[in-house]
């Protein structure tokens, strides 16, 4: 089979499946190919779109977190719901208790230590959408997390 790309007197273009150039000359000869939009017997073959095989790309390795979460003693028996609270209360744990709370400092301390004018250290605080996004803009790597404010942590 090869597909050839056509196009009718009136513009449509469209492709046509023969079983080889000879088999599309006969049946246009014919008049038996038609535009499907207008019906036009008038058809020409236009220049197909190149394609080139390059050989088969190697397919994509799974990407496999650094470390997986380690299932606990506390874990076991739980439902899937109570394991992620558990997981999430030790990322909240880490994320606490390994940085600093610079509070509404926060996009100008990001600046600083992006740019080596403050030490580099891992940083938390509040930051407005539109700050977010001005960093962002910046190629300032930052990320928003949902942190329950101090007052209501147990």
């Amino acid at each position: 089979m090869i597909v050839f790309d056509l196009l009718c007197a009136s513009g449509h273009r469209f492709e046509g499946w023969f079983g080889s150039a000879d088999d599309f000359a006969g049946q246009k000869k014919h008049r038996l190919v038609q535009c499907p939009t207008c019906g036009s017997a008038d058809v020409q073959r236009v220049p197909s779109a190149v394609r080139a095989n390059l050989g088969a790309q190697p397919p994509a390795q799974p990407k496999v977190p650094a470390k997986a979460p380690e299932k606990t003693p506390e874990m076991e028996g739980k439902d899937p719901f109570a394991i992620a609270q558990i997981l999430y209360s030790k990322m909240l744990d880490e994320l606490l208790t390994k940085s600093e709370d610079v509070g509404k400092q926060f996009p100008q301390e990001a600046r600083k230590i992006f740019y080596d004018q403050a030490p580099n250290r891992p940083i938390r605080g509040q930051a407005t959408n539109e700050e977010h996004d001005e960093l962002v803009d910046e190629g300032i790597p930052v990320a928003r997390f949902p942190v329950p404010p101090s007052d209501k942590l147990n």
